[in-house]
This record gives structure tokens, C-alpha cells and sequence, in this order.
């Protein structure tokens, strides 16, 4: 469908997430709290849109998985919510997973003063997009995931175009059908939450369908990546009092070591979850358990056996 009703006028009324939503008409006379349920029941819809790009999502979470453990570097890249979403998921990923902040990149448009404000304009320039990647040296080994409700944001669909170019693997994150950001990328991923309670405010259903998203992007690659031991975090990094206490807790879950011994462990890996759980599980010294578990590619399952 044309994007323009006449020379030189952008129309976007045609887009899911432009579109008046019947559900919440009159929501501005309605009581607090059945104002408050209109959210909420349009909220449970967000993820069976989710659910229905499983499949889709899976490709991405092992594409990404694949080019991490190669050696590559995941980014995200949108304007707005989402480009404040995909920082967001990329600043989580050092002190969860204990990985270098270079591994995982959020690139908003308009740079990190737009994270706090409204940088108008920036998100129109594809060539601003393609910059960005450049200016953080992406290649090929990478992965990009491209990140736009509405499917069309040219300063993302710019970096997408640069990253294929390249030959690197192209993820898209739209809320709109038959995005032309679908249509760029090699896997498409379209969560379809429908039209949102506030016309066109897509920090609302949009934006939590992304976030959702997002979170198993990255998780699910560290999973992956053995940075996850059943359900527990064990790479973590204990850096304050909370994290200490669950990096105790999940070196106790794992190796069978008590409270005392498990706080030991740590002391004794250098505060290294992982190296503690296989040190404790089976009496290694630090640099035992640190040849154990490269020669297991990191993954605690098997270094434990």
C-alpha cells in the first residue's frame, strides 16, 4: 500500500500500529479501573502475537548463538522506544551473563542523548544508520538486529541494507504486516499485537512485544552459549551484596557445597561462578577447572559430567 496520499505528504494511517484501536474507544470517560482493564486485556493479546513468531525467533536466537561463539558481536539497532529497548537489552547483558559490553550493542538513533530525549529527524536518514555500524567497525562475523514497530524506519532499514552488503546475518523486529524491514532481512520476525490502546503509541503493546523479543534473543543465545546451567545464572557477576548472595546460592544448587564452602569457592575462582561450581563440584583447583571447562566449551553440564 502507497505510503503517500500526495506528492510530497507521508500517510501512514495504512500501518497496524497507526490504526484506531475499538477497545479503547472512549477511554478518556471511562473509570480508573475500567480504563485500567481496556490495558490489560489488550496486554494479554501481546503475547499470543509472540507466541505465533516462535519459529521465527528460534532461527534468530541460534543464528546469533552461532555467530557469538565464532566470534562475532550481536547489535541491536532502532529509533525511539525501540532503540531505547534494544540498549536496554544490550546494558543487561554484561551483569547477567558476565560478558564483555562489546559483545552485545544497542545503537538508537540520534545517539545516547536520545535514550533521555526526543532527537527529532534522526531516525529519517538511512545513510545515519549505515554511519552508526560503520563508526563501531561491524562486519560480517556480526549479527544485526533491526528493530521498528512500524516496520519502515529508514535509519534502521539503512543499517539493514549496510549489514547486507557485508554478508551478516539480518534480523527484523516489526508489529506491522508485510514490513518492508520483514522484507530486507534474512530472518523476519513480525509480532502482530494489533492497533494500540493510545493511536499510534507503540511504547505501549508494540513496545512489550519488543521487549519480549529482545529478552529471548539474548537469553536464549546465552543459553545456548552455556551461560546457563538448568535455570540459574552461572555466569553472573557478583558485584554487590544481592548478586553475592545468589552467586553463593547457585554455587550451593549446583555443587553441594554449604553456605561457608560455597563463599569459599568464589573466593577461591576469583569470583567466578562457574569456576567455583566445577572447583567445589569436584575438589579441582582454579586452574583444574579452568582447563576443565575450556576444554567443554564453557558449558558447566559437561565439565561436571
Amino acid at each position: 500500500m502507497p505510503e503517500t496520499s500526495a506528492p510530497g505528504k507521508l500517510d501512514l494511517g495504512h500501518l497496524m500500529t497507526e490504526q484506531v484501536n475499538p477497545a479503547s474507544a472512549n477511554l478518556d470517560v471511562l473509570p480508573t479501573a475500567e480504563m485500567l482493564a481496556v490495558f490489560n486485556r489488550q496486554d494479554q493479546l501481546v503475547a499470543q502475537a509472540v507466541e505465533r513468531e516462535l519459529p521465527h525467533i528460534a532461527l534468530a536466537v541460534d543464528a546469533i548463538a552461532d555467530a557469538l561463539r565464532a566470534g562475532g558481536r550481536l547489535f541491536y539497532i532502532g529509533a525511539g522506544t525501540s532503540g531505547r529497548l534494544g540498549v536496554l537489552d544490550a546494558s543487561e547483558c554484561p551483569p547477567t551473563f558476565n560478558v564483555p559490553p562489546e559483545l552485545v550493542v544497542g545503537l538508537i538513533a540520534g545517539g545516547d542523548v536520545a535514550l533521555r530525549s526526543a532527537v527529532e529527524g534522526s531516525e529519517d536518514s538511512a545513510q545515519a544508520g549505515r554511519d552508526d555500524l560503520r563508526a563501531h567497525g561491524f562486519s560480517s562475523a556480526d549479527v544485526l538486529v533491526g528493530i521498528a514497530a512500524s516496520g519502515r524506519t529508514p535509519y534502521v532499514l539503512g543499517a539493514v541494507a549496510y549489514a547486507t552488503e557485508l554478508g551478516a546475518v539480518t534480523v527484523g523486529v516489526a508489529c506491522s504486516p508485510a514490513a518492508p524491514l520483514s522484507a530486507a532481512v534474512r530472518i523476519p520476525i513480525e509480532v502482530l499485537s494489533g492497533p494500540e490502546v493510545v493511536t499510534g503509541s507503540t511504547r505501549l503493546k508494540a513496545g512489550t512485544a519488543t521487549k519480549l523479543v529482545l529478552n529471548m534473543l539474548s537469553t536464549g543465545a546465552m543459553v545456548r552459549l552455556g551461560y546457563v546451567y538448568s535455570n540459574l545464572m552461572v555466569n553472573v557477576q557478583p558485584t554487590n551484596e544481592k548478586l553475592q548472595d545468589r552467586a553463593e546460592r547457585i554455587v550451593m544448587a549446583i555443587s553441594g557445597l554449604n553456605r561457608q564452602e560455597a563463599a569459599a569457592a568464589l573466593g577461591a575462582s576469583g569470583r567466578n561462578v562457574r569456576l567455583a561450581i566445577v572447583m567445589g563440584k569436584l575438589g579441582l583447583t582454579r586452574e583444574q577447572a579452568a582447563a576443565r571447562l575450556e576444554s567443554c566449551g564453557g558449558r558447566i553440564r559437561e565439565a561436571i559430567g
